[in-house]
């Protein structure tokens, strides 16, 4: 056995998982996890959700284990870490999105706003309960800083591995977009630009997953494609073999977007492409402009012009996707974020 794996031996990781599946699987579970079991550690996912909470049986399958809480967890289970603190190795809380910033941003579905906003109120328990938060860029790092006093920053792995390059010799280019709902006003801003487009490049196609939710302002673009959003794993499969040249990635100035990552960059290099990002943090932090992707102002005239030059050089736009697959595979190299939590 080697050094490090005898170094984990005994070591217990248990996921408390209250539903987060996307966030625990991307900076845990199919990152990290695989290479320390190999190195003899313990890992589980344990589903809280499933349980009563009988309390002896609890207890007894988490004594000893290092806690890692994803986002938040159930009232009745962060009662019962506060009243057995001392039976348990380290907690761990890791945060993706600035939560209690959804009831300050304008735009965002009712039913987000209210789920978003009542983890928010949880979120001072385990911050309390925990010896260390986890996030996921700098901005929620400087933010969550304030309110603990071991904050670090995991920015998120790649965990696509087996990426297949997109053809950029075709003409039927696939211009694409795979955000959430909670990013239909960052998407609908670009209306201009992309009605613009779609009407003077005919053999262009447009996919914005979002399904019946696609913003008015974007439904009558022509060749346009709205499948609805898929659940995390048969994302993750339609992921591995989709192909984009151009991805989008908008992002308003708005409080909740203040606390987003860079993975956008990571899965538009995933399906092969070439993204065009706003000129704001988190992409500002590693996009260079005109080498792996574009960096533009929210003007839609902006975007316009940039979807304009990737589509007018299809020889420099397949040369700017290698580099950004390139840099995707470092900045998101699996063997980083194995690192960080093996040294917790």
């Amino acid at each position: 056995m080697s050094a490090e794996a005898s170094s984990l031996a005994g070591v217990r990781w248990i996921v408390l998982s209250d539903g987060a599946r996307p966030t625990e699987d991307i900076y845990f579970l199919e990152s990290a996890a695989p290479a320390l079991r190999q190195q003899g550690a313990f890992v589980e996912r344990f589903d809280t959700r499933r349980y009563h909470l009988p309390t002896r049986w609890a207890l007894r399958r988490l004594s000893g284990a290092n806690l890692l809480i994803v986002r938040s967890l159930g009232e009745r289970w962060v009662h019962l870490l506060e009243r057995h603190r001392e039976r348990f190795g380290r907690i761990i809380y890791l945060i993706d999105d600035d939560l209690g910033a959804v009831t300050r941003t304008n735009g965002l579905p009712a039913a987000y706003v209210a789920r978003l906003s009542g983890l928010a109120m949880r979120q001072p328990a385990l911050l309390a309960l925990a010896d260390e938060v986890v996030a996921c860029c700098e901005a929620l790092v400087e933010q969550l800083g304030r309110e603990h006093a071991n904050v670090s920053l995991l920015t998120p792995p790649m965990l696509a591995s087996a990426t297949k390059p997109a053809d950029f010799t075709q003409p039927d280019w696939i211009i694409g977009y795979h955000g959430t709902r909670a990013h239909r006003d960052d998407i609908a801003h670009l209306a201009p630009a992309l009605t613009s487009v779609m009407e003077s490049h005919p053999r262009v196609r447009l996919e914005i997953m979002m399904g019946r939710h696609v913003p008015d302002a974007l439904a009558g673009i022509d060749r346009l494609e709205a499948p609805e959003a898929l659940p995390w794993k048969a994302f993750q499969h339609y992921q591995a073999t989709r192909c984009i040249q151009i991805g989008l990635a908008p992002l308003l100035e708005t409080p909740f977007n203040r606390g987003k990552s860079w993975i956008k960059f990571l899965d538009i290099s995933a399906m092969g492409g070439v993204g065009i990002y706003s000129r704001r943090a988190p992409y500002t932090e590693i996009v260079e402009h005109g080498v792996d992707g574009l960096l533009v102002d929210d003007d839609p005239a902006d975007w316009q012009a940039a979807l304009e030059r990737l589509l007018g050089d299809r020889q420099a736009t397949e040369i700017m996707s290698k580099r950004a697959l390139q840099k995707a595979r470092d900045i998101g190299a699996v063997r980083k974020c194995t690192n960080f939590w093996r040294s917790r």
